[in-house]
């Protein structure tokens, strides 16, 4: 039995499901990777603020600085303003927990995973249809 493609062109494979194109699926990928990414950095200065103690007054500013940038990463239309603030918290924090000679390397992968969203922007929209084959 051959594929088919439907009447709103996604093609149909012989199982009777819809076939789901590789650009579609590491879109969906990339897209689960920016929430959950930047849900985990909100969680993440959201407790830093609420832990600190009074005399922690950077870990607060930080914490702060990096919650708002981390609300503004999930929205596609202030992506690159969240990324700087993003960056700016996680260079600080690791700045600061090295001269306690603290080596935060999960703050690099955060930086890292920043970078790659900033640089490829969001994707939330689907991709284009290609036009089915005549």
């Amino acid at each position: 039995m051959s594929d088919t493609v439907l009447m709103d062109g996604r093609p149909q494979g012989p199982e009777g499901r819809i076939r789901v194109s590789s650009g579609e699926r590491l879109r969906r990928a990339f897209v689960a990777f920016h929430l959950i990414l930047g849900l985990t950095l909100l969680w993440g200065s959201v407790s830093t603020v609420l832990h600190a103690g009074p005399a922690d007054v950077h870990a607060r500013l930080i914490g702060s600085i990096e919650a708002v940038g981390a609300l503004a990463f999930l929205v596609p239309r202030t992506l690159g303003l969240g990324a700087v603030l993003l960056l700016v918290a996680v260079v600080s924090a690791m700045v600061i927990h090295a001269t306690r000679g603290e080596w935060r390397l999960d703050l690099l992968v955060y930086g890292a995973g920043i970078l790659l969203v900033a640089a490829h922007g969001p994707a939330f929209r689907r991709l284009r249809r290609q036009p089915a084959p005549a």
